[in-house]
């Protein structure tokens, strides 16, 4: 099977054409194909498929070989794939994925895909629609004590379910090896959870952390940025229509949230390497 590695600000999967290629039973390759020691390596397996209602279709596997709905930096390096491999001629292509329809606006300089802008759609704070169980409609800034401290969550999702937690505390400092499955495994959150600690720099830039449910701890997470986003502007913290900056362990993602919590996002999206593997 070929394979293209790709990565976005550091948080890598592995890409196929299933154009080109079939896969049998990608949860389970997942799980092989990640490995860093035994074999290729990566936050997961992404699949770029054909599909019926967009331009293309996404299927991405976790580490762990579970199914997610949306993958933020993996929509940006299927955009790059499809028009650096000649799949489209295209700079605007839609991507059908498990969380709807998303329009992506790809960047091009000297013939390939340097950015990418993502419409991520709406954030939703709703609890039954992240899902989270809770006892009002919204979980927005509430403490909870876990580990000796209190820690303020703001639950949302983005397609897919997030915490974030903003925190005076440094986040560099955080041992998330230790804290992160507890978070993760939550019971308020029936479908498990991404996890993001988050400090603020001022009221255009932040800087998480990100526990992935499925990964542990990945370098970044797209729709984790999109989600501190959101949920800045939901606390007061940052403003509508400003561009803001997330930075991650990979890099800077750029975020913008609209008075209707609409969100997009710009990021890089860069291929690592190519080869093929006996699967």
């Amino acid at each position: 099977m070929k394979f293209t590695k790709m990565h976005g600000i550091a948080n890598d999967y592995i890409y196929v054409n299933c154009f080109e290629e079939t896969v049998p039973e990608p949860e389970k390759l997942a799980v092989r194909l990640s490995d860093r020691r035994r074999s290729i390596g990566g936050d997961g397996l992404i699949l770029i498929c054909p599909s019926e209602v967009a331009d293309f279709k996404m299927r991405m596997f976790n580490a762990d070989g579970s199914e997610g709905k949306m993958c933020g930096n993996g929509t940006r390096c299927i955009g790059k794939y499809v028009y650096d491999k000649g799949l489209t001629k295209k700079t605007s292509v839609t991507l059908e994925t498990l969380s709807g329809i998303k329009t992506l606006k790809l960047h091009v300089e000297d013939g390939v895909v340097k950015t990418v802008t993502v419409d991520m759609g709406k954030a939703e704070f709703e609890c039954k629609n992240i899902p989270a169980v809770y006892d009002k409609p919204e979980m927005v800034n509430v403490p909870v004590q876990r580990f000796g401290k209190i820690w303020n969550e703001t639950a949302v999702s983005m397609g897919n379910p997030h915490c974030v937690i903003f925190t005076d505390e440094d986040i560099k400092g955080l041992d998330l090896e230790k804290i992160g499955p507890d978070f993760e495994n939550d019971p308020v959150f029936p479908e498990r959870v991404n996890t993001e600690f988050v400090n603020v720099i001022d009221r255009k830039t932040f800087s998480m952390r990100v526990w992935e449910r499925g990964s542990g701890e990945t370098m970044a997470c797209g729709t984790g940025a999109c989600a501190v986003a959101a949920s800045a502007v939901k606390l007061g913290l940052a403003n509508v229509n400003e561009k803001l900056t997330v930075k991650l362990l990979g890099g800077d993602l750029e975020i913008v949230i609209s008075e209707d919590f609409g969100v997009t996002m710009t990021g890089p999206a860069e291929i690592a390497f190519e080869g093929e593997v006996q699967i």
